[in-house]
């Protein structure tokens, strides 16, 4: 498959959103209100020199703050546990093309090794490693029925994302043998995982952003088997255009020029839950925090 095969090929999947309409017009009302877990204030308060924080334009969206998830008083990710109701769930997307996960092609779920925190590098025959600007990704699962938030302990998450290249691996000819970033990861008592990676590309017709899947289970996660929610995280465009900026990412520049999140076809209908808290800098690497309530 070619690179520009693999660039409208994923325009016509990750696009096609018209399927879903009824779907995405029920979840418009969600989109502006406010969400609520401890995540983002830690991250905030870890900042040090050279470190980009970012912040939603609330012009650009309904949004009411990164990710949608502004934090209680006293919350933090991998501290106090407690949350605040989040009012919406984390919407259903399109899990474009390239999942991965035996619903378009190879399966990487039912391969052993794919349970892992870092994603950076091939597993089992695979030995490619994904070259980057190193990200964390850390993520915080949480149940919404009405007035009642729980964590979502022993939920897992299968997260997947291009590479520097644009390209993802188990799909893309140049890298159909890899299986780099990609992995799955079970949610600690509070709900919380962390994913160690390198910050995606901004490949042509896409805003940057990471897909992930939601399953009540490690074990239903390996096998598939009933997903909670397949969504993707956007990423800040101040924070991309500082990667970007550096060797490897030289084509992301150019396509992020053409494009913005509100004319992005998953994005362009809200992205206030979506869009990711980041801090951290080239030289140290970033942090990339989001609350998941479904």
């Amino acid at each position: 498959m070619s690179h520009h095969a693999h660039a409208d090929e994923t325009e016509e999947h990750d696009l096609g959103l018209s399927h879903d309409l009824p779907k995405i017009m029920a979840r418009r009302g969600l989109l502006g209100l406010l969400g609520g877990v401890g995540a983002a204030a830690a991250l905030t308060a870890c900042g040090s020199g050279g470190t980009t924080s970012t912040t939603a334009d609330s012009s650009a969206s309904t949004s009411s703050g990164p990710g949608g998830n502004p934090p209680p008083a006293g919350g933090g990710m991998g501290g106090d546990s407690s949350v605040e109701v989040a009012e919406g769930e984390i919407p259903e997307e399109t899990a474009g093309p390239y999942p991965g996960d035996g619903s378009n092609g190879p399966n990487v779920l039912s391969e052993s090794g794919v349970v892992r925190s870092d994603i950076t590098s091939s597993f089992g025959d695979a030995t490619g490693v994904a070259a980057g600007i190193p990200a964390t990704v850390k993520l915080k699962v949480y149940d919404l029925d009405g007035d009642e938030v729980t964590p979502l302990a022993g939920a897992a998450i299968y997260l997947w994302h291009c590479d520097r290249e644009g390209r993802y691996s188990m799909y893309d000819e140049a890298i159909a043998e890899e299986n780099y970033l990609r992995g799955v990861q079970e949610a600690d008592a509070n709900g919380e995982l962390t994913f160690t990676t390198i910050f995606p590309a901004c490949y042509s017709g896409r805003w940057p952003h990471m897909h992930f899947e939601v399953y009540e289970s490690l074990a239903k996660a390996t096998s598939g088997d009933n997903k909670l929610r397949t969504s993707q995280l956007a990423l800040p465009e101040d924070v991309c255009n500082d990667v970007y900026a550096t060797e490897g990412y030289e084509q992301s520049v150019t396509n992020l020029e053409q494009l913005s999140l509100d004319s992005d076809g998953i994005f362009s209908d809200g992205y206030s839950l979506q869009l990711a808290k980041v801090t951290g800098s080239v030289t140290d690497g970033y942090t990339v925090t989001l609350n998941v309530p479904v």
